[in-house]
């Protein structure tokens, strides 16, 4: 059956999804209603075709600018640095940051080739220089690249007078924002200390 096998192979090439998940996952799809294949196809194309990152903040949006950067209740003032566009989402979630993003695209790993200079570090240097940040708090993930980032970016920002701040360890170390709960999540942010 080369057309399950193949839609097995592509099922198991997506993050997270094992083998067996995908087997499981394949023999669901081929047991749907053909309207039903149909509008999961469309909305995978629709979704790759018409998302895109805001060029303010590299948040998802299919506009041009994502809600976050065009919502003019939110202040200039708190800039909240995360390392990936899913991470706005997963801090969305608390319904209490009332500040703007700024992603990363990644985080510093010397061993994977990933440098300064792969990150969007500079434009948020900018960002700083002429959105009249006052805060900027630092909410990459707890593990050894995390920290390393968020290390690199308070140093580069210090001398510019913001105030800078990492958020609370309430998130495991060596967890990702993905994972974690609103409440936790929100007592990180409620419980950042300074860098």
């Amino acid at each position: 059956m080369e057309s399950l096998d193949l839609l097995i192979s592509r099922l198991n090439r997506l993050p997270g999804i094992g083998i067996k998940s995908a087997q499981r996952l394949a023999f669901h799809i081929i047991s749907m209603p053909e309207a039903d294949v149909t509008a999961l196809a469309e909305a995978l194309t629709n979704a790759k075709q018409k998302v895109h990152y805001c060029p303010v903040c590299g948040n998802y949006t299919e506009n041009e600018l994502c809600p976050v950067c065009a919502d003019p209740k939110r202040t200039s003032e708190l800039l909240c640095v995360v390392e990936s566009a899913r991470d706005v989402i997963f801090m969305e979630r608390v319904h209490e940051f009332r500040g703007r993003y700024h992603v990363l695209g990644g985080v510093l790993s010397p061993m994977d080739g990933v440098g300064p200079d792969q990150l969007s570090i500079a434009q948020l240097i900018e960002r700083v220089k002429t959105e009249q940040v006052k805060e900027v708090i630092l909410a990459t993930n707890p593990d050894v690249e995390g920290e390393a980032t968020a290390s690199y970016i308070a140093k580069q920002l210090k001398p510019m007078g913001v105030s800078v701040s990492r958020i609370a360890h309430g998130i495991p170390i060596g967890g990702n924002l993905e994972y974690v709960d609103e409440v936790t999540l929100s007592k990180s942010i409620e419980n950042r200390r300074k860098m």
